[in-house]
């Protein structure tokens, strides 16, 4: 082993060795000018060292980069090499036919944003300014809808790559509410001083308690990867820890394969906004306080446009390991007790949602300590044409899956109007050791149900526990509430599934199993029209059904209740 790889190494341990000595031990020689490569047949390679990048870990060198990035673009196109090394940068700005890759050993650190009150960051420097898109920033969470104060963005691009082995470390940017996390009141242990999250809570502040959104600051830096109306674009291969707001944030990119990318980080990994023909596959992402992989369709753009013909597959989302532990391979868990800790980390299309998803695969993806899967239209979204099959789930912390469509319409006023949720189908979902206080949700709102779902073979265990008295609880409708199970409240009165503003639901060979006797019943339907159950296995005691102004219902072949057939019930019970 090399001491670039040495040193590499010991870095993402968050060992002994600190960032500057790493960044010694690696730091490169004088290399020669642009050249090309059997590995590179398409275009000459723009090594970063040839235009006076230090790699040292202390010298600045987003201009050394960007010079780079700048010779291949007039040359028509070409690969800008990031050799082993620390490259300590402030924004990167993407060109047209130009590829970066990061090669083993490879640390992209992002520099010091401005602390708050300051206008510049670490030695002087600042990222690109956020461009101004006020007409827009009412109808999505700030960040959504700025691309420029990140640490690699570009706009109006195509045909653009970031791959290869090398790891993206966003230690400078702003997760969302101030420059860097404030300390908490439960802090990682057993960490040398080097670690990025030696100095970090385990669990996020109250958002109340500091300043929301910082990135509004000149020269903040905001996210790791931005891109907005660009095509033809490849990421793949590379790590990301601590990837502020958001690791990628890409809105408007149609064409795009993202592949095995492994994301460590305290917000959000990826957002798919408003894209089309998009892949992603084989990624590891952790994000214990926000969202793993997170389709969207928001107004950022200045219209709706749809997130369509998405494929997600062969991918894994956690919300549970300490900050950095997915990347060093300790898989260290959060304490159980530590406070403020959501553990999001799931696969969820919303909250942002004008456009719509249309075309969506979902499959052979695995949920590991974190919320489950989500599909929200809340801003008028169509969300239809779904399929999503061979998911399991270990320790899902509520709602394995949540369907919502509702009224918060954040949107223009003169032509937002609520969507759709419909046609979706689910095939093949295991959960086990699933937290029971919040059962599967799948509510619509009066007079605008979701309609035409199909689940099949899904098995559900969860701890139970449940009381009779939870069995009786009314839950609100909160039509216009932030989307998350939470906004009914912290128990549902099912165990399984509760069913609301629903049209036609099929669910064959589906299973609920308490570890513990549970008294709620399994399936709560509440206005609820055409209901088949075939091949449904829950609990009798008590009741697997709660039947509230249902209509055209349908039990067959279940072990869960026996073979009926009813044109109304409300007040029931089977």
């Amino acid at each position: 082993m090399n001491s670039i790889d040495s040193a590499r190494r010991e870095l993402l341990k968050f060992g002994g060795m600190g960032l500057a000595a790493a960044a010694a031990a690696a730091a490169p020689a004088v290399y020669a000018a642009p050249r090309t490569s059997a590995a590179f047949p398409m275009g000459a390679i723009y090594d970063i060292r040839s235009f006076g990048a230090a790699g040292d870990g202390k010298t600045v060198d987003s201009s050394a980069i960007n010079k780079a990035i700048e010779a291949a673009a007039a040359a028509g196109g070409g690969t800008v090499f990031f050799p082993a090394g620390t490259w300590l940068s402030f924004s990167i700005r993407l060109k047209s036919h130009v590829g970066l890759y990061f090669s083993q050993g490879c640390i992209l650190l992002a520099a010091e944003s401005p602390k708050p009150g300051e206008t510049t960051g670490y030695n002087g420097g600042a990222y690109d300014a956020a461009e101004p898109n006020t007409a827009w920033d009412p109808y999505q969470d700030y960040g959504h809808n700025h691309w420029k104060n990140s640490l690699i963005w570009g706009i109006d691009l195509e045909d653009v790559s970031i791959t290869g082995p090398g790891l993206i470390y966003g230690k400078g940017l702003s997760f969302g509410a101030g420059p860097a996390r404030p300390p908490g009141p439960a802090k990682v242990t057993g960490f040398g001083p080097e670690h990025p999250a030696a100095a970090a809570p385990t669990a996020h502040p109250p958002r109340g308690e500091y300043p929301m959104y910082q990135a509004e600051q000149p020269g903040v830096g905001n996210k790791a990867i931005a891109m907005k109306n660009c095509r033809n674009v490849i990421f793949r291969d590379f790590s990301l820890l601590k990837g502020g707001h958001f690791g990628l944030l890409l809105t408007g990119v149609d064409n795009m394969t993202i592949d095995n990318l492994t994301i460590d980080t305290d917000r959000d990994g990826m957002d798919i906004d408003c894209c089309r023909n998009v892949r992603v596959s084989n990624c590891f992402v952790n994000s214990p306080w926000d969202d793993g992989i997170c389709p969207k369709s928001s107004y950022a753009l200045g219209y709706a446009r749809a997130t369509e013909n998405l494929t997600i597959t062969n991918c894994y989302v956690a919300g549970s390991y300490q900050l950095g532990c997915l990347l060093d391979g300790s898989n260290r868990r959060i304490p159980a007790d530590a406070p403020r800790v959501a553990h999001n980390g799931r696969i969820k299309c919303g909250t942002e949602s004008n456009g719509g998803f249309k075309n969506i695969t979902i499959s052979n993806c695995v949920f590991d300590a974190c919320m489950g899967l989500a599909l929200e239209s809340e801003d008028g979204a169509l969300c239809e044409d779904i399929a999503i099959s061979n998911i399991t789930m270990r320790d899902v912390v509520n709602a394995p899956l949540f369907f919502r469509l509702g009224s918060r319409l954040r949107g223009p006023k003169e032509s937002t109007k609520v969507g759709t949720l419909q046609r979706v189908v689910v095939d093949n979902l295991v959960s086990y050791n699933t937290q029971p206080h919040i059962s599967s949700i799948l509510s619509g709102i009066p007079d605008h149900p979701i309609q035409d779902i199909k689940l099949s073979n899904v098995f559900i265990e969860h701890l139970g526990g449940g009381t009779a008295s939870n069995a009786g609880i009314v839950m609100p409708e909160n039509e216009a509430a932030y989307p998350d199970p939470g906004m009914f409240g912290h128990t549902t009165p099912s165990q399984g599934f509760f069913l609301r503003h629903v049209k036609n639901i099929e669910m064959s060979h589906v299973e609920v199993r308490p570890a513990e006797t549970d008294q709620r019943p399994s399936f709560y339907l509440q206005d609820v029209e055409r209901a088949d159950f075939i091949a449904v296995t829950a609990p009798t005691s008590p009741a697997a059904f709660a039947l509230h102004k249902v209509t055209d219902l349908r039990i067959a072949i279940s072990r869960a209740a026996r073979d009926t057939q009813l044109a109304t019930a409300d007040g029931q019970t089977l």
